[in-house]
């Protein structure tokens, strides 16, 4: 028979060192219920690439947006950039002004050689690259276009190869046509001569419905009064436009008379004046287009066949105290009555556009301190 093993309690020495021995063996080790090292290890890792994958989600959320905000600039033309100026078309649109002064040319290309370009110019996206391979067309900024382009021939220099621009919606051609009479009105003041002339061209480029619309639509911000004298250099473009050879030097007042010869059917005199002569300056011109006006204001009428001869006109000047006759055969007669003195105006000469013009002379001469 076996002899059975006698089991004896540890004693406290033992026990201590069974305590060591099991600290050493479980140092290192996660706390109960913990997992084990490598899922520890695995969890830190995918810890990690959460907190990476967020900041990487946030990174490509404000590229995406900031593309957004680029692409809303570009659509709305706000959109600022270098283009080189092959890329530009600049006589896509007739453009509004005539004659390019070399004096101020030559002063705008010193001022961009020096300082560079400070005000860029506008362009449109064209629908289809032109046949020179120009994908822009110019809308304002042809001084500006064109001084560039002369420093680029000649110096060379990469630097005015290209012009900063704004990039517009693409416009439709009245609003096109808009915008660059607009831009010109207030940096170059554009001649009655040139406004009258843009008027008609755009129209006839099928812009607007006819001259009417294209003076109403694109002076819509002037007077009644500016509109009207646009629309007698519109007439005097389309009638004499090939005829003159300093139109834009005509002033105003002149410009106005001439209008009103044309409408009272001049327009083949004038012709004729003109092409005998071609004049070395804008006086000679006049001078040649102002003895027509005035021989046709001093021809009498022709009278009838037989019978009693018709009466021909007063002469010119003032009739009596109060009734004045003027040299294109309108009357003028000053009355009073019980509210104070009344203008009467008289003559075939006369319409809405003249009368138009008289209002602003004389609200000119009423407004002076």
């Amino acid at each position: 028979m076996a002899k059975r093993k006698k089991l004896e309690a540890p004693s406290a020495e033992d026990m201590n060192r069974f305590e060591d021995e099991f600290r050493r063996e479980t140092s290192g080790r996660p706390p109960l219920g913990q997992g084990a090292p490598i899922a520890q290890v695995a969890g830190e890792a995918a810890q990690q690439l959460q907190t990476a994958s967020a900041e990487m989600r946030a990174g490509q959320a404000r590229v995406a947006a900031e593309l957004r905000e680029l692409n809303e600039a570009r659509v709305s033309g706000l959109l600022m950039v270098e283009l080189p100026l092959s890329e530009i078309e600049p006589d896509a649109m007739v453009r509004d002004r005539i004659d390019l002064a070399e004096d101020d040319m030559t002063e705008l290309r010193q001022s961009i050689a020096s300082h560079g370009l400070r005000l860029p110019i506008e362009v449109f996206e064209l629908a289809e690259p032109a046949d020179n391979g120009a994908k822009y067309a110019l809308i304002s900024g042809y001084r500006r276009y064109m001084a560039v382009r002369a420093l680029h021939e000649l110096t060379g220099q990469e630097r005015h190869a290209a012009i900063r621009a704004i990039v517009r919606p693409r416009a439709e051609a009245d609003g096109a046509f808009v915008a660059m009479v607009e831009e010109n009105e207030v940096r170059a003041q554009l001649t009655p001569f040139e406004r009258g002339r843009i008027a008609v061209i755009s129209a006839q480029q099928g812009a607007f419905v006819n001259v009417e619309d294209a003076v109403n639509r694109l002076y819509a911000s002037a007077s009644k009064a500016k509109r009207s004298k646009v629309r007698s250099f519109a007439m005097i473009f389309e009638e004499l436009g090939d005829m003159l050879t300093f139109p834009e030097a005509l002033s105003e007042k002149r410009g106005l008379r001439l209008a009103q010869a044309l409408r009272a059917g001049s327009e083949a005199a004038l012709r004729e004046a003109l092409a005998r002569r071609v004049p070395e300056n804008p006086e000679q011109e006049w001078a040649t287009v102002d003895s027509v006006i005035a021989h046709s204001d001093d021809v009498p009428p022709k009278s009838g066949q037989g019978g009693r001869p018709r009466r021909t006109a007063p002469p010119a000047g003032w009739q009596n105290a109060d009734v004045l006759r003027t040299t294109s055969g309108i009357t003028i007669r000053k009355m009073r009555d019980e509210r104070g003195y009344v203008l009467r105006f008289e003559g075939g000469k006369l319409d809405s556009d003249l009368m138009d013009s008289l209002m602003v002379e004389i609200q000119a001469l009423l407004d002076k301190p």
